[in-house]
């Protein structure tokens, strides 16, 4: 078992900036591959990034690239997700999620674990 609790959300400015993090806690966390994802109200959950164990590997939508980065530190058991020129578009409760395999990374019901959410407003 892995426990993941976002935080950094809050409310933004188009063109601004926030860095999320996922704080994990429980089995090793360098054998998990972490992902972001996000969901707006009336929306399906959508792929945001993901990044292997060592953090050498990284994936983004592509509705995100150039403007959003994932990372991790896993000598603090964390992953971010730095966003910048945020646009309204980019509303929604962000979930950081845990899976230990590194096949799917954009099908969210191939993650095994959740955290409850952290909400991101930008304001136009």
């Amino acid at each position: 078992q892995v426990q993941l609790v976002e935080s950094g959300g809050g409310l933004v400015q188009a063109g601004g900036s926030l860095r999320l993090s996922c704080a994990a806690s429980g089995r090793t966390f360098s054998r998990y591959v972490m992902g972001w994802f996000r969901q707006a109200p009336g929306k399906e959950r959508e792929f945001v990034a993901a990044i292997n164990w060592s953090g050498g590997d990284t994936y983004s939508a592509e509705s995100v690239k150039g403007r959003f980065t994932i990372s991790r530190d896993n000598a603090k058991n964390t992953v971010y997700l730095q966003m910048n020129s945020l646009k309204p578009e980019d509303t929604a409760v962000y979930y950081c999620a845990a899976k230990e395999s590194i096949v799917r990374l954009t099908t969210y019901n191939s993650y095994d674990y959740w955290g409850q959410g952290t909400q991101v407003t930008v304001s136009s």
